[in-house]
């Protein structure tokens, strides 16, 4: 099984990379899906460094990468669920980061979970009521996270307000560094990841 991918970016996809894993003498090119943070910080020519999953269909092939082992895991448990597939797991990882689910799944609130594109009510009650138990939060106190949370939130509310889409709002939103606090100035700085 291939668990670490390590390479350049040689080209970016919708939903992908295309990971040239070669050396001077040649190569091969890996297609590995990503979380949309992930396919947002890197460019064409950028070194990666991956934690892979390889699924293995009867038809195909199918490697989904991610940037550390912790989201990896998350993407394994969420693997768990019944009725979570790959595309729905990692859809969750594109909108939420893995302290965001901890806290969603630890709080039982699945209307978080269902803001992931592809993730109706059903799947992400599923997904809170399978992974209570499994997913640990990370540190005991999570009321920081609780209220980056709740003003990104209002920060998604507003971008949409504005005319942008509920995923672009997301990207933006998971590209605001964690020590920007409070909703202004984290609207502020999704704002200008707009005008980049």
């Amino acid at each position: 099984m291939i668990r670490l991918v390590r390479g350049t970016v040689a080209a970016v996809g919708k939903s992908h990379f295309v990971i040239d894993v070669g050396n001077a003498s040649g190569g091969i090119g890996l297609r590995v899906f990503v979380p949309e943070p992930t396919l947002a910080r890197f460019r064409v020519d950028s070194r990666v460094t991956l934690h892979t999953f390889l699924q293995v269909r009867e038809s195909e092939l199918s490697l989904y990468g991610f940037e550390n082992g912790e989201e990896l895991a998350v993407f394994e448990l969420l693997l768990g669920v019944s009725g979570v597939g790959p595309k729905v797991a990692l859809a969750t990882l594109s909108t939420l980061t893995p302290d965001a689910l901890r806290l969603a799944v630890a709080n039982k609130e699945p209307g978080i979970v269902a803001r992931a594109p592809g993730v109706g009510k059903r799947t992400a009650e599923k997904i809170v009521v399978e992974l209570q138990g499994k997913l640990a939060p990370a540190s005991d106190d999570l009321s920081g996270l609780a209220s980056v949370l709740d003003a990104d939130s209002e920060v998604i509310e507003a971008l949409t307000g504005l005319g942008y889409s509920v995923v672009q709002a997301q990207r933006a939103v998971q590209q605001i560094p964690g020590d920007v606090v409070g909703v202004e100035e984290r609207l502020r700085v999704a704002l200008s990841r707009f005008a980049e």
